[in-house]
């Protein structure tokens, strides 16, 4: 450390050498190595760095590198990690010494605290928040138990043909990873229920028998129970761990424990186990890589597919990015050359994909005139039917709920809330209350009002309002005065009961957020189902129809056609090979064409030359600022951007007064970008500023 950082240091580590008087009662120091650095949690971005303490020499043997400590800082006992520990401080006065070791485990690796400090540097964040997503809170009692000795069998031979045989470039890709190469790979899965998890725990064999590791990322617990199952499979029990915030914490905790101690060397899991310390990485995999779901809710806000590209670079490990739709991103990866694509044959593709009927077809609409007005027209009802008779049917609905959105039935305005706020602040005292003419308070009009949007939660209820939670059974129409409504959009509640008096005989399943089926059985049900919560049918579904596709075309969204091609084709996968499916959109838009050839790389390269035309990521690097207007501005104005750098905005986001702006780079000036935007951060944070501007990189939400 330089003198220059002194006021960066604990209060104590910047005081002036202490006198023999002054050390009469201090700790004896380690007689090797005696400096830890460590990394502070302290939330402070202008002290992102790590500091020096002295190692007592009772602490000597347990003070290890990824230990948890205890230390002083700003006289205050705070938490943190030990990172390295060295011979000499660059700092000249007296260092204060480690306080204890929660725990002589080492749980914080030197590859995770590499990884953690470039994600960190990626994302203009740092370093503590990336730890807080890496290493998981400490369970003593877990961390205590012995571990359990395992004298597994070697792993049986498959017996079955390889599911990679239907890739061309396949076989090669397993091969690589079985002699220790590292391959790096797009994967456009065939259709099928469980083809991908299957074929992914071949990948995650091949790479442990080439006397590696492996981690697998995918979007939720289903998709984890299938994969779950699958490993199971074909890597024998107890040869990898499932890990999942639905554990809960002990159990969590004991099994990131088994990864850290080699007992296993495979991990699937959500986004937290891109962080896994899996020893001698061979492979990093993630599966649908363009669900929500893989980008983090917290600070820095990093993607789970950025994490384990940089993870595979860093570690010279292999990369799977598979689905059966593409991102723009992971096409930015192939035309760059940092990957190769895996794609099956088109006779392949035909031979197993479903019949994609559009339901606006010309030839349908001359048949059935009400086609166009109908919800669900006579080409749906026809194949809804003929799959009844040999299975299982899935409904795809883009909407949660009854009816979501309503609307006058008279003149169509959209139903609002009219009640007042549910609370109101006190008014200051009136500076004219005590004068002659006092200036009259005026009175409660449109602007105290709610104006919530309101919505139904059943057939026989009255509507209630969505931002503050009431009923409005007095509801009439501010424009005409009518008490009429009518539905703006349809739920997946609302369909599966309209489902089920148009087929009384037919069981009804719906899965959705209130829960989430995995699998249904082969027999004849209507499955009703919000994108990403299908389940999984035995032996394929005979039949899906997707209904309101403007629904997800139609949203303000950068990636609404990629988000669409993604929903439609997971739940395509589903069928049975030939199965007949119809989707409520145009033929003529592209995303539907896309479903139509079920051709998803050509409309993600299409994706990707529109982006780089507009300026969009992944062609550039692009960071949003959102916060209060004068704190979204006053960071502009302060922010030392790359040469090249252009600044969108700010515009206003929301009636709270939010402001937004974007600012735009080259890829090659994606790091000063995230150096400029932490050390903007870095500087309000130290002057103690009280408004906070959210600062995202790449972000999914631009739109």
């Amino acid at each position: 450390m330089t003198d220059s950082d002194d006021a960066l240091l604990p209060l104590d580590a910047v005081r002036p050498p202490a006198s023999s008087k002054d050390t009469k009662g201090a700790p004896a120091p380690a007689p090797e190595r005696p400096v830890a650095r460590v990394a502070v949690d302290s939330p402070l971005p202008h002290l992102d760095r790590p500091f020096d303490y002295l190692v007592p020499d009772s602490m000597h043997e347990t003070a290890e590198p990824g230990v948890r400590v205890r230390v002083r800082f700003a006289g205050k006992l705070v938490d943190g990690f030990l990172l390295e520990r060295a011979d000499e401080s660059e700092h000249d006065g007296r260092l204060m010494p480690l306080e204890r070791v929660v725990s002589p485990e080492r749980v914080l690796t030197p590859e995770i605290a590499g990884l953690a400090r470039a994600v960190a540097d990626r994302y203009a964040g740092t370093l503590t928040d990336v730890l807080r997503l890496a290493v998981p809170p400490r369970h003593a009692k877990a961390e205590a138990e012995e571990p359990a000795k395992q004298d597994l069998p070697p792993a049986e031979p498959s017996q079955t043909e390889s599911a990679w045989n239907a890739y061309p470039t396949g076989p090669s890709f397993l091969g690589a990873l079985r002699d220790g190469r590292a391959p790096r790979a797009v994967w456009s899965a065939l259709p099928g229920a469980r083809g991908w998890a299957g074929a992914t725990a071949e990948a995650v064999r091949a790479t442990l028998d080439g006397g590696r590791g492996a981690v697998v990322v995918v979007p939720d617990g289903k998709d984890v129970a299938l994969a779950d199952g699958e490993f199971a499979r074909v890597l024998g029990p107890g040869r990898h761990v499932a890990l999942t915030a639905d554990l809960g914490p002990a159990e969590r905790y004991r099994r990131w424990l088994k990864v850290l101690r080699g007992q296993v060397r495979a991990v699937v899991g959500t986004r937290a186990a891109m962080f896994a310390p899996v020893a001698d990485l061979g492979l990093v995999a993630i599966w649908d890589d363009g669900d929500d779901l893989h980008a983090e809710r917290l600070a820095p806000y990093p993607h789970a597919r950025e994490v384990l590209g940089l993870r595979a670079h860093r570690s010279g490990a292999a990369m799977l990015i598979g689905g059966y739709a593409r991102t723009a991103e992971a096409t930015q990866l192939v035309a760059s050359g940092w990957a190769r694509p895996i794609v099956a044959a088109r006779t392949t593709i035909r031979g197993l994909g479903p019949r994609v009927r559009p339901a606006g077809e010309d030839a349908e609409l001359a048949k059935d005139q009400a086609a166009r007005q109908a919800r669900l027209p006579s080409l749906a009802w026809r194949a809804l039917r003929h799959g009844l008779e040999s299975g299982p049917v899935l409904v795809q609905v883009p909407r949660r709920g009854y009816l979501p959105a309503l609307a006058c039935r008279h003149c169509r305005t959209p139903a609002r809330c009219a009640l007042p706020p549910t609370r109101r602040t006190a008014s200051p005292p009136d500076p004219h209350a005590g004068a002659a003419f006092p200036i009259p308070e005026a009175p409660a009009g449109p602007g105290h009002l709610c104006h919530g949007p309101l919505a139904l939660r059943g057939g026989h209820a009255a509507p209630y309002c969505r931002w503050c939670g009431r009923v409005d059974a007095d509801w009439r129409c501010s424009s005409c005065g009518s008490p009429r409504l009518r539905a703006v959009v349809t739920g997946a509640r609302r369909t599966a009961e309209e489902l089920g008096r148009a087929f009384p005989s037919v069981q009804v399943r719906t899965s959705g957020r209130d829960g989430v089926l995995a699998t249904v059985p082969a027999a004849r049900a209507l499955v009703v189902a919000t994108p990403g919560a299908e389940p999984v049918a035995e032996g394929g579904y005979a039949a899906a129809v997707l209904l309101d596709g403007w629904a997800l075309l139609g949203r303000a969204d950068l990636r609404a056609g990629e988000e669409a091609v993604r929903r439609w084709m997971n739940a395509a996968a589903l069928l049975r090979p030939a199965a007949e499916l119809v989707v409520l959109g145009d033929a003529a838009l592209p995303a539907v064409q896309a479903l139509l050839r079920w051709d998803p790389v050509t409309h993600a390269e299409r994706e990707l030359g529109d982006r780089a035309e507009l300026g969009f990521p992944p062609a550039v690097r692009m960071a949003t600022l959102t916060g209060v207007a004068s704190a979204v501005r006053q960071m502009l104005d302060e922010v030392r951007l790359p040469p090249d750098a252009e600044v969108l905005g700010p515009v206003p986001v929301d009636e709270a007064g939010q402001e937004r702006a974007m600012i735009r780079v080259r890829r090659s000036g994606g790091a000063a970008l995230a150096a400029a935007l932490k050390g903007a951060i870095g500087v309000r944070a130290a002057r103690k500023t009280p408004d906070v501007v959210k600062v995202s990189v790449d972000p999914l939400d631009l739109i």
